[in-house]
């Protein structure tokens, strides 16, 4: 016998089908494009291989970029896209690269995806494959997705920790994220591979809190040593590794809570972290122990998860990572 359905029912039950094609966006899971783009993270992988090849200095770099994204708005790529005021004119955010890997591996992507993979889950996934890049293939973390793309992107609302902040108040920004004390301490170990520029620190070296005299709590050899490469009156503004341990400054490892512990953080931030009662035991852990890349991969999945879009209409899936998508057919 013949069914009839009607043009009504043939429309809600597309609707339907749209709806649970699209529920899960925002609901974090691993291996969430098993299905939908099963060879993302080998066009992922292949592109930022080549990138880290040409520059190791592309690691520390997304690093950098993941958690600025993450920690403003929430780990909805924002940050990428282009605009007068957006989030990439905001002072913190204009030393900020990587812009043109993530370009790279969205174009290879949409080739074999249309409209698929957000920005937000290419970057969380770029970063992961660098970090082991500089691990030396010592650390892999598995990085959910499922993320949407942000359609708003303001230098108003760009919110991140200074590095002359205490332990205290950072770990509040951090805490306003649902991100942990132990979050913090080891998030900020990605300094393990990061740089910094002398204008960050010329207060510690030279006048530190208007003393005439350099921080009392940075090691005096150390202190010599980047005054020479960060001398006063200077006209250019020159880069520092943020580990100097210079056998491993551009290794993820555990150098930097090492080099901290002994009064050679860079970064006021960093050297509070081996000074404060908050945090110095667990440094002295970390630097002690043998387990901060898989601890250190964990607190990165814990940033991927920070103020996600958890609604559709909120957010979209870009076919360009610099510009929203106007297009009606987008998520």
């Amino acid at each position: 016998m013949a069914v009839k359905i009607s043009t009504i029912s043939v429309l809600i039950l597309s609707l339907a089908l749209l709806s649970l094609g699209h529920c899960c966006y925002g609901q974090l899971r691993v291996g969430f494009y098993s299905t939908k783009c099963p060879n993302v993270e080998n066009i992922v992988s292949k592109v930022v291989g080549e990138a880290f090849i040409k520059d190791s200095s592309i690691a520390p770099a997304m690093i950098r970029l993941y958690f600025h994204d993450c920690f403003s708005n929430g780990c909805d790529a924002s940050l990428l896209l282009d605009g007068v005021n957006s989030e990439k004119k905001a002072s913190p955010n204009l030393s900020v690269r990587g812009y043109e890997v993530i370009d790279d591996i969205k174009s290879a992507v949409e080739k074999e995806c249309d409209r698929v993979v957000s920005c937000a889950d290419i970057i969380a996934l770029a970063t992961r494959d660098l970090v082991s890049l500089a691990s030396g293939g010592k650390t892999r973390y598995e990085i959910p997705t499922g993320r949407l793309d942000g359609k708003i992107s303001s230098a108003l609302l760009v919110d991140l920790p200074s590095p002359q902040m205490t332990v205290s108040e950072t770990a509040a920004k951090f805490a306003q994220r649902k991100l942990s004390l132990t979050d913090m301490v080891l998030l900020l170990g990605g300094h393990t591979i990061g740089v910094a520029h002398c204008s960050f620190i010329m207060d510690r070296l030279y006048n530190f809190q208007n003393t005439q005299q350099p921080d009392p709590s940075m090691d005096s050899k150390l202190v010599e040593e980047l005054r020479l490469k960060c001398p006063k009156g200077s006209s250019t503004d020159g880069i520092i590794n943020l580990d100097q341990n210079s056998t491993s400054s551009n290794t993820m490892d555990v150098s930097f809570y090492k080099e901290i512990n002994v009064r050679r953080g860079v970064l006021h931030i960093d050297q509070k972290l081996a000074n404060d009662d908050l945090t110095s035991k667990m440094v002295t852990d970390i630097a002690n122990g043998n387990d901060f890349l898989v601890r250190f991969g964990q607190a990165m999945v814990n940033l991927g998860s920070v103020r996600l879009i958890s609604k559709a209409k909120d957010g979209e899936i870009r076919r360009s990572c610099r510009s929203p998508c106007n297009n009606p057919l987008c998520v």
